[in-house]
């Protein structure tokens, strides 16, 4: 996969996880199971992919990360939108929306003979 479809991939994840977070703090498996309810079981994110896409945001400081106890009494990080990060998803949520259109728009164009 090129660069440029891992920077895509990645950017479109980075968003969908701070959408999940606009609600309040989130443990990590809480964001994975919004994600997969919100996109009607299309998305399914795994620990291999959501913890360093929540790490990298938390670097970006677009995420604060606490200590607290989950529903089930575990130990879990819960993440929190910063301003910072709410700011990213307002600013990006729609270019998204303008580009998943426009590649919407080239999928469905009839083949040229």
């Amino acid at each position: 996969m090129s660069s440029v479809e891992m920077n895509i991939l990645r950017e479109s994840l980075d968003l969908v996880i701070l959408k999940a977070l606009t609600w309040g703090p989130r443990h990590g498996y809480a964001i994975a199971e919004w994600i997969e309810g919100a996109t009607g079981e299309v998305l399914f994110v795994d620990e291999g992919t959501l913890y360093p896409a929540l790490h990298r945001l938390a670097r970006r400081k677009l995420v604060d990360t606490e200590w607290g106890i989950s529903d089930n009494n575990r130990r879990a990080k819960y993440y929190r939108l910063k301003p910072a990060g709410r700011a990213r998803l307002r600013q990006q949520t729609p270019a998204w929306h303008h580009f998943v259109e426009a590649l919407a728009r080239a999928l469905s164009a009839p083949e040229h003979a």
